[in-house]
């Protein structure tokens, strides 16, 4: 609906500042999916932001999902995750549809009328999430099996579907071969563990997931059976990186506005100065400021050479979020520390910023996993050799 860049930018703004931003701190208070935020982004059009032109998406690629997270992240850190992994799962599936799966999936995600996910994560794997040990079973009539447990699904319990990884049981697949499915989120054998009560991103939702026998039909494993590590290193993880990324960045900025804002609203008792008159203030917030402008051109500039297919640019994704991860937990504490006392209070929007920046470090990849990632393809060496 909204394929230019400039007007999806306009319509995400709109929403962000008219729904989103006045559900935050419920959203953080009660633990809620943010359920209003995310339904106003589709019914704007844009839910099929990450889906070809060709399927009836928006055409976009990550420049343009880091931009729109980003947006979305000064507003609520916990809607803009929850859009982003929709936009993830969504990227998945465009990428080797097969015309069930645009009937029933891509066509519904770009109308406005499904939400979809990811379910990687496992509590045995860790952050190798590029790891399962969910099994999937054939059944020779069709159908496919899947029983396993799953860990920390974004928008658990609320979306439509979600793209499970697995390995085939019959076969002995070397790691890292494995498969991705489409699980619909109203299967039956789907068990979901208690709601989400996290330090932060209280509104992800973010769920155990069982799997207890759940059968699919064949059409809706995606690409060929076994070589979903394709997946992970072409669609999944870039998509997901700058997701995160742009989240995290947004709600760096946030922080700043934050602390702006509370500056200026200061001053002295003893002289009625403004201690946005400050020479040391001024300092500490061009630093601030620094640290954000430098990270968001590091994202902007890797996620257009990856749309672009420049070579090389998958480095410069792993160190964006890296970096980005970094930057926003130091943005937050320096923030912290310039507001003083009233940071520091249980209702203060700095408290619920800072608890959302803890998980920036580990959402998988991990930033000592981007680190690990990076140094071994500029020294040559294989990707997922240990854990």
């Amino acid at each position: 609906m909204y394929s230019e860049i400039s007007k999806v930018f306009e319509i995400t703004e709109e929403v962000s500042k008219s729904v989103i931003a006045k559900n935050t701190v419920h959203t953080d208070k009660y633990a809620e999916w943010p359920e209003e935020g995310i339904r106003a982004l589709q019914q704007a059009g844009l839910g099929g932001l990450t889906i070809p032109l060709e399927f009836g998406g928006m055409g976009h690629g990550t420049e343009t999902l880091a931009k729109v997270c980003e947006i979305i992240g000064q507003s609520c850190a916990s809607t803009s995750i929850c859009y982003g992994m929709h936009c993830v799962g969504s990227a998945v599936i465009a990428s080797k549809v097969t015309d069930f799966q645009q009937d029933n999936y891509l066509t519904p995600i770009c109308e406005g009328r499904h939400i979809t996910s990811l379910s990687l994560s496992e509590l045995g794997s860790g952050s190798h999430f590029y790891l399962p040990r969910t099994k999937m079973t054939n059944t020779h009539n069709g159908d496919y099996i899947i029983e396993g447990e799953k860990s920390f699904a974004t928008n658990g319990g609320r979306a439509d579907s979600y793209v499970v990884s697995a390995v085939t049981e019959e076969t002995n697949q070397p790691t890292g071969k494995f498969n991705c499915i489409i699980v619909p989120g109203n299967s039956e054998g789907i068990e979901w563990g208690p709601a989400w009560a996290g330090l932060g991103l209280r509104g992800n939702s973010s769920r155990n997931l069982s799997l207890n026998k759940v059968a699919v039909s064949e059409e809706h494993i995606l690409g060929n059976e076994g070589d979903q590590i394709w997946y992970i290193f072409n669609v999944i993880t870039p998509y997901f990186l700058t997701a995160i990324a742009g989240a995290y960045l947004g709600l760096a900025r946030a922080v700043i506005e934050e602390v702006k804002s509370h500056i200026m609203k200061r001053t002295f008792s003893f002289n009625g100065k403004s201690i946005a008159s400050s020479s040391v203030t001024q300092h500490q917030v061009g630093c601030l400021w620094a640290k954000y402008a430098r990270t968001r051109a590091l994202l902007y500039w890797a996620t257009q050479c990856y749309d672009n297919g420049i070579e090389g640019s998958q480095l410069d994704l792993f160190s964006a979020k890296a970096e980005i991860a970094d930057t926003v937990i130091d943005i937050v504490n320096e923030g912290m520390t310039l507001c003083g006392g009233s940071a520091y209070r249980e209702d203060s929007n700095l408290n619920r910023m800072m608890r959302d920046a803890r998980a920036a470090h580990i959402m998988s990849p991990t930033t000592d996993m981007l680190r690990v990632w990076t140094g071994r393809s500029i020294l040559e060496q294989p990707l997922l050799t240990d854990t």
